[in-house]
């Protein structure tokens, strides 16, 4: 009922809104469903007309341009897949055709997201023409870091992460957290610092690393464990589950891990400084970590000192290193020969038990 108010004080955005206001508006189950309202419904527009500027306005007009397009029709789509073949190579795309843009008029044919397939051109079976092949050499990037609003969406949709078919899709309205809860989740991991703010990308800090390390039990660090309570919770909600029954399992629990952590001897303390490995060659200088190999800190002073990470197609780890500095097998004769270096890896390596 207070749509067609709402619609009629959006002044500036008449051209979108006049279309809906002639006829009947669309309101589609999809969008409104009691069922699914949970801490409170979306964020709309009052209608209540304002003067706004910068980035106040940006986010004004992202909520307003997605509370009108919700009463535009569907966006009808063909989903294109094109083989083709060159003598006897063949090759495939997969890209969808966009027949009717329904509500995709609200955003003038601007990019919704970056997950969008690739808009094909209308093909017909059969048909052929001229084509200058190319090749091209790329390489794959790593994952980008996060930033708030992905890691929020990322929160939101952590069940597609899970490896096991059926928890996932029980986890598909779960996620981690609630929408009300996930921001301040965030600022908690900050306030600990277990994460830290690099201009927009969001990096975890050595004590949020150590603690990862520290903690043994797989389901603690997964999104699985959260996904399953905030199903129970939700169970709990609709009385198709006991309180005291989730209660007695999360106590058990609780029980088994703060025993597991108290009688594990390996455990760390989380942000305690490890002890300085001195560097074997200049005896002043401490061994430090590099992009591409560990170096020694008085290489200023000229102690030319360098391990690197990789030798050939065999690693050295860290601990391997400490070792061979404790037992003084690092002499300036072996660090500086590769073959002789290579050796004392292959020596260790033949000592582990199968």
């Amino acid at each position: 009922k207070k749509v067609p108010g709402i619609l009629k004080g959006l002044k500036g955005f008449s051209s979108l809104t006049n279309a809906l206001l002639s006829g009947k508006i669309r309101k589609s189950k999809k969008v409104f469903d009691n069922s699914k309202v949970t801490d409170h419904h979306a964020i709309i527009p009052t209608g209540v007309g304002a003067t706004l500027g910068g980035v106040e306005k940006q986010v004004y007009d992202t909520i307003t341009f997605r509370f009108i397009s919700v009463f535009y029709p569907d966006c009808t789509v063909s989903n294109t897949t094109v083989e083709g073949k060159v003598e006897r190579v063949k090759f495939k795309a997969t890209g969808r055709q966009i027949l009717e843009p329904g509500w995709r008029v609200v955003y003038g044919g601007a990019k919704i997201d970056d997950t969008e397939e690739q808009s094909m051109p209308i093909f017909k079976q059969g048909e052929s023409g001229p084509h200058t092949p190319e090749i091209q050499e790329k390489n794959t990037t790593p994952p980008k870091y996060y930033t708030e609003a992905t890691l929020l969406r990322a929160m939101e949709t952590a069940g597609k992460q899970v490896d096991d078919d059926e928890l996932r899709e029980l986890m598909k309205d779960s996620g981690i957290g609630r929408p009300s809860t996930r921001a301040n989740i965030i600022e908690t991991l900050f306030r600990r610092k277990y994460i830290k703010k690099e201009k927009k990308r969001i990096e975890a800090t050595e004590v949020g690393i150590q603690l990862i390390d520290t903690i043994n039990n797989d389901l603690l660090k997964s999104a699985e464990l959260t996904g399953q309570w905030e199903k129970k919770l939700r169970d709990i909600e609709k009385g198709t589950f006991e309180v005291e029954q989730f209660k007695a399992e999360l106590i058990k629990m609780v029980s088994d891990l703060v025993r597991e952590v108290k009688y594990n001897q390996t455990s760390l303390r989380i942000g305690a400084k490890p002890e300085p490995v001195i560097c074997p060659i200049c005896k002043k200088g401490e061994v430090l970590t590099g992009k591409k190999a560990w170096g020694c800190s008085a290489y200023k002073t000229g102690c030319d000192f360098v391990i690197p990470f990789e030798i050939g197609t065999e690693k050295i780890h860290f601990d391997d290193l400490k070792n061979w500095i404790v037992d003084k097998k690092l002499t300036k004769s072996i660090y500086k020969n590769e073959q002789k270096l290579l050796k004392l890896v292959q020596q260790k390596k033949e000592k582990v038990p199968n």
